[in-house]
């Protein structure tokens, strides 16, 4: 049987495993967890301006369409999903690649980050994060991006810029139904983003419903 003083040791040694540790670069991460670069964007570079001028237009493009359509939704976090397509289909406008990315097994894989893969106009490949935010909420600390380790293939392959697509949204109502219009958009680089990393528990239904562990149980 462990002492009570190894039991201590080990409850404390767990305790500072599981805090969070922030403060990581997000270039760091990447290189770390997929073994390739996250590339600057360099405002004196031909090719880079010609990205963002590129990126600009899509933006633009994107944010008109979707405001004409209007995206109805019950819930505003749900409204980045559906600026997506908008996203993709002024990409192809301009002749540019862009698709689901595709994973290290070669499949096409829509969950996780980042949503859209591109090719700019040199070829080079960028990998397009869309997202939506309103003016109450864009200068909190209210968590926003989201990445996990891959789990069934890994979709960030190449080295690449990650940029982030991001439309700010408005609530209306139109036809009177919810509406969410984009209004604005922003162009933003996260290579040198800072994250963090929080520990989770987690276990399955076959290690919470043991029969063991069920104390009683009925039909209705």
């Amino acid at each position: 049987m462990a002492s009570a003083d190894y039991i201590k040791e080990l409850e404390g040694a767990l305790s500072k495993f599981l805090q969070p540790i922030g403060g990581l670069p997000f270039h760091l991460v990447i290189k770390s967890l997929y073994k390739v670069e996250v590339l600057p964007i360099d405002k004196n570079s031909e090719q880079d301006t010609k990205l963002l001028d590129d990126l600009s237009k899509i933006a633009a493009v994107a944010g008109k369409q979707a405001k004409k359509n209007g995206i109805f939704r019950r819930r505003a976090n749900e409204v980045g999903n559906d600026m997506e397509p908008y996203v993709k289909n002024a990409c192809h406008g301009l002749k540019l690649k862009a698709e689901t990315p595709k994973t290290n097994l070669g499949k096409k894989k829509s969950t996780g980050y980042p949503d859209i893969y591109v090719e700019d106009s040199s070829g080079r490949p960028v990998y397009l994060e869309v997202k939506t935010y309103n003016l109450a909420n864009v200068d909190t600390t209210q968590r926003s991006f989201y990445m996990s380790p891959a789990k069934g293939g890994v979709k960030i392959i190449k080295s690449a810029p990650h940029i982030v697509l991001a439309f700010e949204i408005e609530e209306i109502s139109r036809r009177g139904e919810r509406c969410y219009v984009p209004v604005a958009w922003k162009i933003v680089s996260i290579r040198d983003m800072k994250v963090s990393v929080k520990h989770e528990f987690n276990a399955s239904n076959r290690d919470m419903y043991k029969p063991e562990a069920i104390l009683r149980s009925g039909k209705i």
